[in-house]
């Protein structure tokens, strides 16, 4: 009796202790690394969920920056870290993608590393000089059709988001564009504002300036729902290419093996975090929509549907890093 009542115990507690676990975590600071440069939206959105959290948790939370090499520093970083729940990765479209185009990168999204929760979704715009003689998007793609590889677009460089939007784009609108990279945003928007491109994809959060300014024109946007900066442009799947949709996504991970109780008190603590009123005020003005994921598994399915979708583009359309 002794020994069915011990084992009876053992078992007790061995139930129990994802639940202890999950309680008494954290139970010193934890740390966000953000492998981009700081000032950037992936920095600027991990330190406002960092800041609620540090409240939440009861420890500080900090976001620590490691930039370099398409993000490949930080993130190497991160997946030799202890899976305890104290080092989480700080992440955009390019930790999916950058595997598919470099033969080297030293990680596996889908195997070294599990999900915690999306925290915002960015939707771009298709901006063009207006110098352009196109208002509406079927002008723009009828255009396109009339003059196959003459329109030029910019990009941050290859694999980049407004890169990948563009050739997304192109593929289903059934047009050829042609690309020319720039190493960063920035130059690329000032020759487009300049005339010596014709068009981008990028972020609403940075082309709203020059869009209410004139000095750009804005086409459509890339996601399912319309901007809330610019509530009058349509979406371009409403614009005529059916099904289309992309946008620029951020999210934290975690190294492979991390315990999933605690990346369940962690999602569930950045569902608050984003739901917190001024934070998400804060960010819609910045153009910036904070969301969530609704669980683990929806998360872990979102990112691997990125991984796959996106390996597949950079094959058919030769999408390589620069």
């Amino acid at each position: 009796m002794k020994r069915i009542a011990f084992v009876i115990a053992a078992a007790c507690i061995t139930a129990a202790a994802p639940a202890v676990l999950a309680q008494a975590y954290p139970v010193k600071p934890v740390r966000i690394i953000n492998p981009l440069a700081a000032g950037g939206n992936v920095d600027i959105v991990a330190r406002g969920v960092a800041e609620q959290l540090s409240k939440s948790l009861g420890q500080q939370v900090l976001v620590e920056n490691r930039p370099g090499a398409s993000a490949l520093i930080g993130t190497r970083y991160v997946k030799g870290q202890p899976a305890d729940g104290y080092t989480f990765l700080a992440i955009a479209n390019t930790f999916a993608r950058v595997p598919a185009i470099i033969n080297d990168a030293g990680y596996d999204p889908l195997k070294d590393f599990t999900g915690v929760s999306q925290t915002c979704d960015i939707p771009m715009v298709l901006v063009i000089n207006p110098a352009l003689p196109v208002k509406y998007l079927k002008e723009f793609i009828a255009l396109a059709k009339k003059r196959p590889g003459e329109l030029t677009y910019g990009s941050a460089g290859n694999g980049g988001t407004g890169h990948v939007a563009a050739e997304m784009f192109s593929e289903q609108a059934g047009i050829k564009l042609m690309h020319i990279p720039y190493k960063g945003n920035a130059p690329a928007t000032t020759d487009l504002v300049g005339g010596q491109i014709m068009l981008m994809f990028d972020q609403v959060s940075t082309s709203v300036g020059y869009i209410k300014s004139g000095r750009l024109r804005g086409l459509a946007v890339t996601s399912k729902k319309r901007s809330p900066l610019f509530p009058d442009m349509p979406t371009i799947d409403e614009a005529g290419v059916k099904g289309f949709e992309d946008s620029t996504f951020n999210g934290i991970v975690a190294p492979a093996g991390t315990p999933r109780e605690i990346l369940e008190k962690m999602r569930g603590e950045v569902t608050k975090a984003v739901a917190v009123p001024a934070l998400l005020d804060r960010f819609d003005k910045l153009g910036i929509p904070l969301v969530a994921s609704t669980s683990l598994d929806e998360y872990n399915t979102f990112l691997r549907r990125h991984v796959e979708s996106f390996a597949k583009l950079a094959k058919s359309a030769n999408i390589k890093a620069n």
